[in-house]
């Protein structure tokens, strides 16, 4: 599994924010549109049907730098698993047809760098107007995920390669 801005990649799946909890609660971003689950039910999108998906309350890089940030999380992660306390909340805001849409994702770590978090959420537009497809990160993980998250610059270079391609 790996990270790569505000995406959690598999080998198989690619979901906003982390992968699925102990309840299960996650947002999958697949070929036809987000499919959302938490403990009140499911639900599902098509990428046709949405106007914008825009991830907010993102929590930001501290001063402190990335390598304190990524040990943060872990130990965050860690400890949250024993006092019930979970990661940090983001809300996925989707506009469709039928209105505003928001659902509660959870943070992969405990501050996103800004370059990462802007070139995730231009990638999401781009799912949404059509002009790229989750297809491509799922092929990406199939390929990388095993390895494990990249470095912060190689990460950028991807979100950048997959929002502008």
């Amino acid at each position: 599994m790996a990270m790569v801005g505000l995406f959690w990649i598999t080998p198989d799946a690619v979901y906003v924010g982390s992968p699925p909890n102990a309840v299960g609660s996650r947002v999958r971003l697949t070929g036809d549109g987000p499919e959302a689950v938490d403990p009140d039910g499911s639900r599902a999108w098509t990428w046709e049907g949405l106007r914008s998906a825009v991830v907010e309350d993102v929590p930001v890089e501290g001063p402190s730098g990335r390598a304190s940030k990524l040990l943060g999380a872990v130990v965050s992660a860690a400890v949250g698993a024993f006092t019930g306390e979970g990661p940090p909340e983001m809300t996925l805001r989707l506009e469709t047809d039928n209105g505003p849409e928001r659902v509660t994702v959870y943070a992969a770590v405990a501050g996103y760098g800004a370059e990462e978090t802007a070139l995730s959420q231009e990638l999401l537009a781009r799912f949404v107007a059509g002009t790229a497809h989750p297809r491509t990160l799922e092929a990406w993980g199939r390929d990388h995920a095993p390895q494990g998250t990249p470095k912060p610059p190689e990460r950028e270079s991807l979100l950048r390669t997959w929002a502008r391609a």
